[in-house]
């Protein structure tokens, strides 16, 4: 988890170098900026019909963020509540539209609802449901509803967010590859919330969770678990997980040594297969531009791949014995019956990109939900200081980079853990939160958990020297967002550590809830 810092605390007549107030992190991404829609509608054109036209027909079309048929119109994923244990359907605003997030967000009002099924929109109703117990895991659970919320099409949505011991599968499927037939998929991800545990996979899995043998497999895998060397870069990388293996090549290891991974925050991964002779890895960034191939040749040259022997589940977001240590995070996928042809994947790509993953929410500067701001420091030494993300201060302008822009930019939430209240997501880190932790603050993806909707929820007051807004934590009411020592935390005056000290302190709590510098 990335540590949030500030500026170090001192008399209001020291000299400064003005920077921005940090949290420290990990690696950095930025968020380029796209052009988002305007309708509720989307291309009439969509993923499944651009398939289906090539005669590569989906046979999985999975998405919690918009519909994959121009014409589709029905449910998208089903919600349960933890208060009664009703259930819901999460619907579209619009035929060939966006998920109707304002549905998802009324029915779990006062409490929190877990995703229990992501329905498939092609005819062969392929659903996934959470996960029973496999070879090499538990019984798993849903992901939190609530977790990952981005703009899609201009409106807000909500993608999946897996953080470990979750997982959804269907082991009765009709028309999904089997014993050696051809078939593609792809899957939009993130490049910023990974790891590497076994397995973050979308695709062909056995029918029994269980291992069964090479090439039983034939599924999407993204993380950094470099299974065979060599392995270029950090990753995280697009690999076929064809079972007791992520593949990058025929040879296991990469053969492409400019592939080191791709860290954007919205991921193209595509693999296709056909069953044979022959598999492809593909990775893009979801927000721009097209597909790179990274690998396009032989099967694996190991005994049991060629030809395959897929068993035509379908799983999400573990392996096909159920391997869940993995995190990572799932927006759209889809499975096509036949090789689909470089051509169709291009226009696919085309068609992502032209739905703006990420883009701007189209509201700035306000504390109401969905808004996107920047927090100034007010005390006399720092009013030129933002609250940000990163290891390293930095001065910032209007001529920063689209990085520091994006690490000093938050979007406004809804309280995770009371809806009066406000939670911060990370502009360029969908699904991270400030969230504090032994009083201190750092960017963290949200687990659904009590005690995360807890610690990242904050409830604005009045700011306490006058100016703009001070934080107070939600579990911890008498402690406040402070930049102290060029960190943050949560702090008081009666407490005993360092940051609790009363010397500025309405000052250091005080916060100018200013324009978002990210465009």
């Amino acid at each position: 988890m990335a540590r949030v810092s500030v500026r170090k605390n001192v008399s209001a007549n020291s000299k400064w170098r003005k920077s921005l107030l940090s949290l420290a992190g990990t690696a950095v991404v930025v968020l380029a900026s796209v052009t988002t829609a305007s309708s509720a509608s989307a291309a009439a054109s969509l993923p499944c019909d651009i398939y289906g036209a090539a005669g590569t027909p989906c046979v999985g079309a999975h998405s919690t963020t918009r519909a994959l048929y121009g014409a589709y119109n029905g449910a998208l994923y089903q919600v349960q509540r933890a208060s009664d244990g009703a259930k819901s359907n999460i619907g579209l605003l619009a035929a060939g539209g966006y998920a109707n997030a304002a549905a998802q967000d009324s029915f779990c009002a006062g409490t929190t609802c877990l995703i229990t099924e992501i329905y498939d929109q092609s005819p062969r109703h392929n659903d996934l449901t959470i996960e029973g117990p496999g070879g090499a895991g538990g019984q798993d659970t849903g992901v939190p509803a609530d977790a990952l919320p981005v703009t899609a099409g201009g409106h807000q949505v909500y993608g999946a967010s897996f953080s470990g011991r979750m997982g959804y599968r269907d082991n009765t499927t009709t028309g999904v590859a089997r014993n050696g037939q051809p078939e593609g998929m792809y899957m939009i991800t993130s490049g910023t919330h990974v790891n590497g545990a076994c397995c973050f996979d979308y695709g062909n899995a056995e029918t029994n969770n269980q291992d069964t043998g090479n090439g039983h497999m034939d599924a999407l895998n993204f993380g950094t678990e470099c299974w065979f060397q060599p392995c270029y870069g950090a990753g995280p990388w697009v690999q076929a997980d064809l079972e007791n293996g992520l593949f990058q090549s025929s040879a296991g290891g990469s053969q492409n040594s400019s592939n080191t991974g791709i860290t954007a925050p919205f991921v193209t991964a595509l693999l296709k297969n056909n069953g044979q002779n022959f598999f492809a890895l593909k990775d893009g960034n979801a927000q721009s531009g097209g597909l790179r191939t990274t690998y396009s040749g032989p099967e694996p040259t190991r005994a049991g791949y060629s030809p395959m022997h897929q068993e035509g589940a379908i799983v999400l977001g573990t392996g096909g014995d159920n391997s869940n240590g993995s995190i990572g995070s799932f927006f759209e996928g889809v499975m096509t019956a036949g090789l689909p042809s470089d051509a169709a994947d291009n226009a696919v790509q085309s068609n992502v990109v032209s739905v703006g993953y990420g883009g701007p929410t189209g509201a700035t500067g306000t504390l109401n939900p969905g808004s996107e701001i920047s927090l100034r420091a007010t005390t006399a030494c720092c009013t030129s200081d933002y609250l940000r993300h990163r290891n390293n201060n930095a001065v910032i302008s209007p001529v920063s980079s689209t990085l520091d822009k994006s690490d000093a930019t938050w979007i406004v939430r809804r309280g995770l853990a009371n809806a009066s209240c406000v939670s911060f997501e990370s502009r360029n880190y969908p699904g991270d939160f400030l969230r504090h932790f032994d009083f201190q603050v750092f960017r963290q993806p949200m687990d659904g958990s009590a005690a995360f909707r807890a610690d990242a929820t904050f409830c604005p007051v009045a700011g306490k020297n006058g100016q703009g807004s001070s934080f107070r934590s939600y579990n911890y009411s008498g402690k406040y967002l402070r930049h102290y020592d060029n960190t943050v935390y949560i702090a008081d005056t009666g407490g005993a550590h360092a940051w609790d000290a009363a010397g500025s302190y309405n000052d250091d709590v005080s916060w100018v809830v200013a324009q978002p510098w990210a465009p």
